[in-house]
């Protein structure tokens, strides 16, 4: 597997951890990152600039708890479509507020919506809408009752990188024991948040 993240760029074990590290705070600065990663600074802001230019970042934005703002219901909506009207819904759907995500699909629909409200009659209200949307023929629905693992990327880039090493630059040991320690809290609160979604024995 070696540091091949695809086939037009590499990343090793340093990019990985630089990326893990941005992933928990966003906000970090590069003279701080740099010692967290036990490197230099000009290290640090080269990979950056590689990493920037390559079109890895797309983008640094705040993670938003949903639920915390009031939405806290999400559905996923796998609707068939009439191929000659394909590029119509899709426009239609990416109009609407309350699509977070469209994912074109194989399998028996043709694409997977997912959607967030605020309560359950305002989500049969907008399956509705959806599926008289002209094209839509088909629509299943699935409700979200938690969230055991949220969307993630990083253990994919830490097994991607496993046999990797940090090209010209060797972490100073302090680094690595910090990086250990905070992949230990990482994972314990992981466990945690899993065992908080479990039901109740009285639940079942």
């Amino acid at each position: 597997m070696g540091d091949v993240l695809n086939e037009t760029f590499k990343i090793d074990r340093l990019d990985a951890e630089l990326l893990a590290t941005l992933a928990r705070d966003a906000r970090i600065g590069v003279v701080e990152l740099a010692a967290s990663l036990g490197v230099a600074r000009n290290t640090v802001q080269a990979r950056m600039n590689r990493l920037e230019a390559a079109g890895v970042f797309e983008g640094f934005v705040p993670r938003l708890s949903l639920a915390d703002l009031g939405v806290g219901i999400e559905a996923f909506v796998t609707l068939t479509l009439e191929q000659a009207k394909f590029n119509d819904v899709i426009d239609q759907l990416a109009a609407i507020p309350h699509v977070l995500e469209i994912h074109v699909t194989t399998g028996h629909g043709d694409v997977l919506v997912r959607l967030a409200v605020s309560a359950l009659p305002e989500l049969q209200d907008l399956i509705h809408r959806i599926v008289d949307l002209p094209g839509v023929a088909h629509s299943d629905t699935a409700v979200s009752m938690t969230t055991p693992l949220p969307y993630r990327v990083q253990p994919l880039l830490d097994e991607l990188t496993r046999e990797a090493g940090w090209g010209r630059s060797t972490p100073a040991a302090g680094a690595e024991l910090r990086r250990a320690d905070q992949q230990r809290r990482t994972q314990s609160g992981q466990q945690d948040l899993s065992q908080r979604a479990q039901p109740d024995a009285a639940d079942r």
